[in-house]
């Protein structure tokens, strides 16, 4: 390890390695030091049950926002796979259990179990209308991510050329989502399957006047001007592999197991201290890269945070190794189509208006909303070759409405609460206990595991449990100041936000990472080469 670099990364998840993997192709020096004994952060695969040589993607699981234009300048060898099933919705209707469900694959299925929900043809066709504004939004604004930022009034004006694209901007930009989501849809179920990408990770409702929903809602619709969610072949550390072996080709350097110390950002350049197996070091930067929280940043800088109320996390993550797939009451529907794609849970439109009022209130809803989906059944390379054969799968639970308010008191008795509601939203719907079907480990446990909000933020310093680190933003200036500025900027001269709490940040999108990376190179007039 030298005494000095061009460019120190603190943390290496996905975005400091884009950032890493950019500057080193510039010729630059690039050191990346990390807390932890691994690389990849929110973005590895681990063995979460060793008992089972099955690798989970731990904290995020599909990638929409990754841009390809990342993985062309990077070189990265990465395969998404479309999944056939876009989202299963259960339902009862006339004392019949039943389901909707949307193909990525073939309209006509999804048109004929709409009309078979709602008794109409109209209401397939409205929600085609209501995403063809996010498809539009797209079309305007998805180019531009990886540019500096746009000043607001500017970037409207890229909006005034049809109907479609006004009713876009309107509809997403300036009014509560909610309305334009009652303007176009009547069924409740559809309703709510539409609603439930403004509010994973976030804490929001319909009408929230801060349009938290709204930019939540953007940043699951907008990605590679498509949205659709794509499964990474060998789960989420293929992706974080990937990047690594980019940024170590390139010539970056990684320390992992650091312990940082005192961050020195005042002046042309900075330094770090840190201690790595007892031993204290210090290096110097030109640069200085954050890829963790404005939270964090603050705590190294001895300085107050001030987080805005958006800011609160609200997401609860379970992770399960299964030894079947369950049986639906929806016996009509083969478990393997169900559980292909998005399969939604207590998540109609009225349900989740009264489980976000019972969480405000500082309570855990009766009634759960989640979402669940099976990564083996588009990918089972993530299994040895014997759990496939046995007919293993792995499931991955995303909760909403459990903010971090309610978890931050008694984490350990709210999260065996919420476990424990979250598997009856899903019984439910099932012709057999989901516990029946889960893997079982050698001291009897079952292969399932649990993360609150509280448990998030200390295994990954995400401010509150917020998988975005920080509210999401739209994508563009929300002040003159920030209009042609990259997003990464601080007050600090030559630090940068490489990581989710940049203007842009949030998801698996390699995003940030890229603009921080950017942003230096605009400082030294230099450039990268593929």
């Amino acid at each position: 390890m030298k005494s000095k670099y061009d460019v120190v990364i603190l943390g290496a998840g996905h975005n400091g390695l884009v950032a890493a993997s950019y500057l080193t192709r510039a010729g630059l020096s690039v050191l990346l030091l990390e807390k932890n004994d691994y690389i990849g952060g929110a973005t590895t695969s681990q063995e979460v049950f060793p008992d089972y040589d099955a690798r989970l993607s731990r904290y995020s699981y599909l990638v929409s926002l990754f841009p390809e234009k990342i993985i062309h300048d990077l070189g990265l060898k990465l395969e998404l796979r479309r999944r056939a099933t876009g989202s299963f919705t259960p339902y009862v209707k006339d004392g019949r259990h039943d389901g909707l469900l949307l193909s990525n694959v073939s309209d006509e299925t999804s048109a004929e179990s709409m009309f078979e929900l709602t008794g109409n043809r109209t209401e397939h066709e409205q929600m085609k209308r209501f995403y063809g504004l996010s498809r539009a939004f797209a079309e305007h604004s998805w180019d531009s991510m990886l540019e500096p930022l746009i000043a607001k009034d500017e970037f409207k004006r890229r909006f005034d050329v049809d109907d479609v694209s006004r009713e876009a901007w309107r509809s997403l930009a300036e009014e509560p989502l909610g309305r334009a989501i009652e303007r176009y849809l009547q069924n409740d179920l559809v309703r709510g399957l539409v609603f439930t990408d403004a509010k994973i990770g976030v804490f929001t409702h319909p009408e929230d006047e801060t349009l938290l929903q709204n930019r939540c809602f953007l940043y699951h619709l907008i990605g590679n001007k498509t949205g659709e969610w794509k499964v990474p072949v060998g789960g989420m550390g293929a992706v974080a592999q990937e990047l690594e072996e980019a940024a170590r080709k390139g010539g970056a350097e990684f320390l992992t197991n650091v312990d940082l110390c005192v961050l020195n950002v005042e002046g042309q350049k900075s330094s770090v201290e840190f201690e790595v197996d007892g031993k204290r070091q210090t290096v110097e930067a030109r640069f200085l890269l954050v890829n963790f929280g404005r939270n964090v940043l603050a705590k190294y800088l001895g300085q107050p945070y001030r987080p805005d109320a958006t800011d609160e996390g609200s997401v609860f993550k379970i992770n399960m190794l299964l030894r079947r797939l369950p049986k639906l009451k929806a016996a009509r529907y083969p478990s393997a189509e169900a559980f292909c794609g998005t399969f939604h849970s207590s998540e109609g439109y009225e349900e989740m208006k009264l489980s976000f009022e019972q969480a405000s209130r500082g309570r855990l809803p009766e009634k759960l909303p989640c979402e669940v989906y099976c990564h083996t059944l588009t990918d089972d390379s993530i299994l040895a070759p014997e759990l496939r054969a046995k007919g293993f799968h792995t499931m991955t639970l995303f909760g909403i409405d459990t903010p971090w308010r309610l978890f931050a008191q008694d984490n350990d008795t709210m999260r065996r609460n919420a476990e424990r509601k979250f598997i009856e939203s899903m019984n439910q719907w099932l012709d057999e206990p989901l516990e029946d079907c889960l893997a079982v480990a050698r001291n009897g446990d079952l292969c399932i595991e649990s993360k609150s909000p509280v448990d998030i933020e200390e295994a990954l310093g995400l401010f509150h449990g917020n998988i975005f680190q920080d509210a999401p933003t739209f994508p563009f200036a929300q002040t003159k100041e920030q209009a042609g500025t990259w997003g990464a900027e601080t007050e600090f001269e030559n630090v940068f936000l490489c990581g989710s709490s940049a203007h842009r940040g949030g998801a698996v999108s390699g995003i940030p990472g890229h603009n921080a990376a950017m942003k230096v190179m605009e400082n030294l007039g230099t450039s990268f080469q593929q």
